[in-house]
């Protein structure tokens, strides 16, 4: 129940700090990436809060994903006893 609550109010912190950010950073600027090959000729231009948001998307996913795990690999049959 308590790690259940310390997740809950770290995310909350999380998302204050995401609000914050979006409040204070409303001008626009260009996001440059070019491994992902289509911002290297033309960069995407957003609002830096918007693209903030999306990097914290895209890393919250990843780390779910990953924690979560794919599954399947390790729970098969147990081992009969002698």
């Amino acid at each position: 129940m308590i790690k259940a609550v310390v997740k809950t109010i770290a995310l909350l912190a999380i998302l204050f700090v995401m609000l914050y950010v979006g409040m204070n950073n409303i001008h626009a600027v260009d996001f440059h990436f070019p491994l992902a090959g289509t911002t290297s000729k033309q960069p995407l231009r957003a609002s830096a809060a918007l693209i903030y948001f999306g990097m914290f998307a895209v890393g919250l996913l990843a780390g779910t994903i990953l924690a979560v795990g794919g599954g399947g690999g390790g729970k098969g049959k147990p081992a009969k006893a002698k």
